[in-house]
């Protein structure tokens, strides 16, 4: 096979070699950590009377009938002979080359599924070589691949890499006998196990990952993640920030606590303290601040931005969706204005003028609190003295945008410090792995006066119930969402699911004004439906996934989600969020269509009954984690690329628990081996723990 490129090629790549790159095998390392999806058993061959339907099987034996049939789709039809019995051999696409290997008289091997049906024993597309050759020593490895990049090709890449790879040790062995591996099986043993299995070994172990060979694996992958974050951590303490300490009676941060217009709960008390307490330090903080929707993140966030303010820094509070940030501004501008603080306000979509003043106000510092979006990463936006960056929604930005964020900070000897907010719960697990590298404050309490929501589950057969509660709840002067899916392949399906639904709503209610919201529309267009929403003169909004996070409408006690089985159970949770905001008894419709199919998938039928079942968003992000698993779970933070390749949070909780206790004794006491692992295992993928 061609030689493979270890480091970037003097010449552009070609063919297969390009597509391995594709694929991010550049090292030996990764060729030899790409391990496969599924096997094949070449090492032996069955007899046709010996199989049964649904078997994937190999059997040699004469051609005794060839014809090419015509018709609705041509197909090459084969009757394949072993002695023991006959199978019929089904192609839709062949060759001159494959109908002349598949002559009547040749002796073949060949290996498929079998079938059943009227025609009896049926392979269909089966793999076809000449019979007679060596049988296969081992379990033949299916891999993970991309369009140019043949298996063939592929496991001759994956061998190589394999023998080109130092692999020495880098964990101790009688560390490994703590979670019952012996020290014999080393990682290379494990590894050209993995490519290339006994026969005799039980196909479930490999594929439910449990044989000990994954194991080692597994456990090597996690303890290369702990090590990474804990290297980070480590790293963040030697830099320095600037100091935040709280300032006494008269500072704006005691005079915005005695303004606002309710008490804080215990647990909004407690994580203030945490933050304030991390902030009074010269080392930067890196927290992570979750609650429930509509747990109170906002104040806390900006009782630190107060405390930063007094300390005579900036501070810049960044959110993912303009609806989001404006939510942010309005909140933060009653708060903080009537006691003397300058707040500017940053987006793509502002009018230059505007723009202009607003980047001599942050300049100047004249601005201490800058509340915008991805705007405020621009090259452009010059921070006088920054000390404290916000981000709302973090999992929605990627590690570049809060990276640029943290760089505003214009001295070269200071990084500024990070507070970031989810509304996604982080169950424990994944706090223990994705964030072992960040403090976490959780709002686990909700401000008292919030009602519980009623969350039904209906079939979109029952509609015009549905529109009939919405007459019964405008008639009590509530207001109501119904929200349409996003169909991220179509924004013209998108669109039109939400113009149809809008005027069938304005058909069906007369004299009530319905508004419509989505992503085409341009930006002072949404503004004006959501004032018109907001100052209660809009009974009924229709929506794509626009207002999923920000908006706060405590009139609107019904949220109507239309195809909910195509929503996430996070993203369902956030949409239901926007009522049970005031004193009213508030409820969520989930209007679920079955169509031309019956029965819901089973995925969606569990995300369905745990949003009937529950409003705690913690119970919420637990389900979810175990529906969808981590990877789909963690989303935007890893940028796209998981951290966790082979390991599972939940399933492998025991040797995730070892790697959080092996990380620093690792580092204190065998750094050299612990750099040489993280660097095995994550190369510059570590670089994403940074942020």
């Amino acid at each position: 096979m061609p030689s493979l490129p270890v480091t970037p090629a003097a010449k552009p790549l070609t063919g297969p070699q390009k597509a391995l790159h594709k694929l991010g095998l550049v090292r030996p390392i990764d060729l030899a950590l790409h391990l496969p999806l599924r096997y094949e058993d070449e090492t032996r061959l069955l007899q046709l009377r010996d199989v049964s339907e649904g078997d994937v099987v190999q059997v040699e034996g004469r051609v005794t009938h060839a014809e090419v049939k015509l018709g609705g789709h041509r197909q090459l039809l084969v009757t394949l002979d072993d002695g023991s019995g006959t199978c019929l051999l089904r192609f839709f696409s062949f060759y001159p080359s494959q109908q002349q290997a598949l002559a009547v008289g040749n002796r073949i091997r060949v290996r498929g599924e079998i079938r059943g049906g009227f025609a009896g024993l049926t392979m269909m597309h089966p793999v076809v070589k000449p019979a007679g050759g060596a049988l296969a020593t081992a379990l033949t490895p299916v891999y993970p691949t991309v369009a140019g990049l043949p298996q063939t090709y592929l496991r001759q890449a994956v061998q190589s890499g394999l023998a080109r790879t130092d692999l020495p040790d880098t964990v101790p062995a009688q560390y490994l006998q703590e979670i019952g591996l012996h020290p014999s099986w080393h990682l290379r043993q494990a590894l050209f196990f993995l490519h290339n299995p006994t026969p005799d070994v039980s196909l479930d172990t490999l594929l439910d990952h449990s044989h000990p060979a994954w194991q080692r694996l597994k456990a090597e992958e996690l303890l290369a993640q702990q090590l990474s974050q804990l290297q980070s951590r480590r790293a963040r303490a030697r830099l320095r920030a600037p100091v935040l300490a709280g300032a006494g009676v008269a500072s704006l941060f005691a005079r915005l606590l005695a303004a606002l217009p309710f008490q804080l709960t215990a647990a909004q008390q407690r994580v203030v303290a945490e933050i304030n307490q991390d902030i009074a330090r010269a080392v930067p903080m890196h927290r992570l601040l979750q609650g429930d929707v509509g747990a109170g993140k906002t104040v806390v966030a900006a009782l630190a931005a107060a405390q930063c303010m007094d300390a005579g820094w900036q501070c810049a509070l960044m959110a993912p969706t303009e609806i989001l940030a404006t939510q942010h501004f309005a909140k933060l501008v009653a708060w903080l204005q009537p006691l003397g603080v300058t707040v500017a306000w940053l987006t793509g979509s502002q009018k230059a003028k505007e723009r202009r003043e607003m980047l001599a106000l942050i300049a100047s510092g004249q601005a201490a609190l800058v509340v915008g979006t991805h705007a405020l990463i621009q090259a452009k936006v010059q921070f006088k003295q920054l000390a404290l960056a916000i981000i709302d929604e973090q999992h929605r930005f990627g590690v570049a945008q809060r990276l640029a964020l943290r760089d505003k900070l214009a001295s070269q000897d200071l990084e500024p410090h990070l507070l970031m907010m989810t509304a996604t719960p982080i169950p424990r697990t994944l706090a223990m792995s994705y964030y072992a590298d960040l403090d976490v404050s959780t709002i686990d309490q909700l401000p008292p006066g919030r009602t519980p929501i009623i969350t039904r589950v209906v079939n979109d057969a029952r509609r015009n119930e549905v529109i009939a509660r919405i007459r019964d709840q405008l008639v009590q002067g509530r207001q109501i969402y119904w929200v349409c899916p996003l169909i991220e392949e179509s924004e013209a399906l998108d669109l039109r699911n939400a113009t149809e639904t809008y005027a069938q709503l304005s058909a069906a209610l007369p004299g009530v004004q319905v508004g419509l919201l989505h992503s085409r529309m341009a930006s002072p267009e949404k503004k004006e439906v959501m004032r018109l929403f907001v100052a209660g003169q809009m009974g009924v909004l229709v929506s794509t996934t626009v207002i999923e996070v920000g908006v706060d409408v405590p009139n609107a006690s019904l949220m109507v989600i239309e195809h909910a089985e195509r929503f996430g159970l996070s993203q369902l949770h956030q949409l239901r969020g926007r009522v049970g905001r005031g004193s009213a008894a508030s409820a969520c419709v989930l209007l679920y269509a079955t169509g031309d199919a019956p029965r819901l998938g089973e995925a969606a039928r569990e995300r369905l009954k745990a949003m009937a079942q529950s409003n705690d968003g913690f119970e919420i992000a637990r389900r979810d984690l175990e529906i969808r698993g981590p990877g789909e779970f963690m989303g935007a933070r890893q940028s796209g690329d998981a951290l966790l390749r082979f390991a599972d949070v939940i399933e492998d909780a025991m040797l995730l628990n070892w790697a959080r206790r092996l990380a620093p004794l690792l580092l204190d006491l065998h750094p050299d081996l612990a750099e040489q692992h993280v660097q095995r295992w994550l190369g510059s993928k570590a670089d994403y723990l940074k942020a």
